[in-house]
């Protein structure tokens, strides 16, 4: 027990400049300034989303670094449109989040992606499935993470520009073999759980339940079954917490430019923690999230009403991504389920 304890509470070192996390908040900050500027939060928050497209800046040499991050605007915009799209259609939420996540991992994988992977795509397509919206709304709901995606590109710039002079870049490695198993079947497995959790969330009818696959997806693509327990415990007790923290500041007299600056120092936060303890970092990503996603309707509602969702949703979250995890690390599982997808797969995957 004692060295389980000592291994969930261990704070690691990194290298990471504190210029990364004051760019992620810059990145993700300056739509919802604008946003603010003009009186529609609601449009800032949208585009601070696309926003998170900055932390996908790999430490590669400027052009692969521009290259990769305008690949990973598109996915970020594909997937948030698609999750639009499944809004007006309720019975393709499902399939549809189960796909997204299938696909998305495996590109991610395929490619090589590195932290945050799948996280922020799946997260887009979520939030995107429970967006209040008319028909008529897409477009400018596209529009605005657009241009939120492409400022945090242009950010990325600068800040590679700058920090390129302090330190050399890494080396461009080539991409790794893509097997059968780390590629197809370890992504359809993932996708399949994170469907799961979300058939689960609307079995139980919650309300925008975005953050239920998000919770599941977050551990369960862990490389051991014990990162995966990590994981899933750091999120769990690191939200009990971010909910109090959260409480606190939704019960200040907030308003939009509060609501914005709140945000920039939470991801400053985040950034700067989550490479070194990843329970400490959630305890600021819960409270960022909630306003992330809800920042346009705080003051419509009961805010205890709205943490205990939220705490319920990664409680159920977890524990789906839990057994997720269990089943993909378990022999007699991938070789039962293994046979059926090679069955299904074309030949030119199995390789």
């Amino acid at each position: 027990m004692r060295t389980e304890l000592n291994h969930l509470a261990t704070i690691k070192s990194t290298e990471r400049r504190w210029e990364m996390p004051f760019g992620a908040a810059l990145a993700s900050g300056v739509p919802l300034l604008t946003g603010a500027y003009f009186d529609h939060l609601d449009y800032g928050l949208v585009s601070s989303l696309g926003g998170l497209v900055f932390l996908y800046s790999p430490n590669t040499p400027l052009s692969h670094r521009m290259v990769s991050l305008m690949a990973c605007a598109f996915g970020m915009i594909a997937c948030y449109t698609l999750g639009l799209i499944s809004h007006f259609f309720p019975l393709l939420l499902v399939p549809m989040m189960t796909f997204i996540a299938i696909m998305v991992t495996m590109v991610c994988r395929f490619y090589a992606v590195g932290p945050p992977g799948s996280m922020f795509f799946i997260m887009a397509a979520a939030i995107g499935i429970y967006s209040p919206i008319e028909v008529l709304q897409v477009p400018l709901q596209v529009g605005l993470l657009t241009m939120g995606c492409l400022q945090a590109c242009l950010i990325a710039f600068f800040y590679s520009v700058y920090v390129l002079r302090l330190q050399a870049p890494q080396q461009v490695m080539s991409l790794p073999p893509a097997t059968f198993e780390f590629v197809v079947f370890d992504s359809v497995v993932i996708g399949l759980f994170v469907g799961i959790s979300l058939a689960l969330a609307q079995a139980f009818h919650l309300e925008r339940t975005y953050w239920v696959p998000v919770s599941c997806l977050a551990g369960i693509q862990e490389v051991s079954l014990r990162a995966v327990w990590s994981k899933q415990f750091h999120r769990i007790a690191g939200t009990g917490i971010g909910l109090i923290l959260a409480w606190d500041m939704l019960s200040l007299p907030l308003d939009r430019w509060s609501v914005a600056l709140i945000m920039m120092a939470l991801t400053f936060a985040i950034e700067s923690l989550v490479v070194r303890h990843y329970g400490l970092a959630v305890i600021f990503i819960t409270p960022l999230t909630i306003f992330l996603a809800e920042g346009a309707r705080l003051g419509h509602g009961s805010a205890n009403v709205m943490l205990e969702a939220r705490l319920f949703d990664t409680v159920l979250g977890s524990v789906v991504g839990l057994v997720g995890g269990v089943c993909l690390h378990s022999p007699r599982f991938r070789d039962l389920l293994g046979r059926r997808i090679r069955r299904l797969a074309p030949s030119r995957l199995l390789s």
